[in-house]
């Protein structure tokens, strides 16, 4: 409550451009269609090596919808982005954004990467 008093009175200026910089962040997350093509190829290649070129597992585990049926896309993404301790999975935060790893996470369980 205290920082809604204290925007309030701030000038409206500095308000307006707060809430400049908030959008700008906000669409800085979607997704392009060209990186949206990226990460399919990502996945396909590097994800591929270990869960099987054509996803059905290897040194990890098999990603085809039916593989990730009752497995919260959340759950998903916090996988991709901080990896499984004591196993080959790797962390890919810093080398993907979280808006990224949810996109991937979805477009696992929805069978789009052909």
């Amino acid at each position: 409550m205290r920082f809604c008093k204290t925007l309030l009175h701030r000038p409206r200026l500095e308000v307006a451009m707060l809430f400049l910089l908030m959008s700008t962040l906000a669409s800085a997350e979607e997704l392009t269609p060209q990186r949206k093509v990226e990460l399919q190829n990502l996945i396909l290649q590097d994800c591929g090596s270990c869960h099987g070129m054509t996803l059905k597992g290897g040194l990890g585990s098999a990603l085809r919808p039916e593989d990730l049926d009752g497995v919260a896309a959340s759950t998903i993404t916090h996988i991709i982005l901080n990896g499984v301790p004591d196993k080959p999975m790797p962390p890919w935060r810093g080398l993907l954004s979280d808006s990224e790893a949810t996109w991937i996470a979805h477009a696992l369980k929805a069978g789009v990467l052909k």
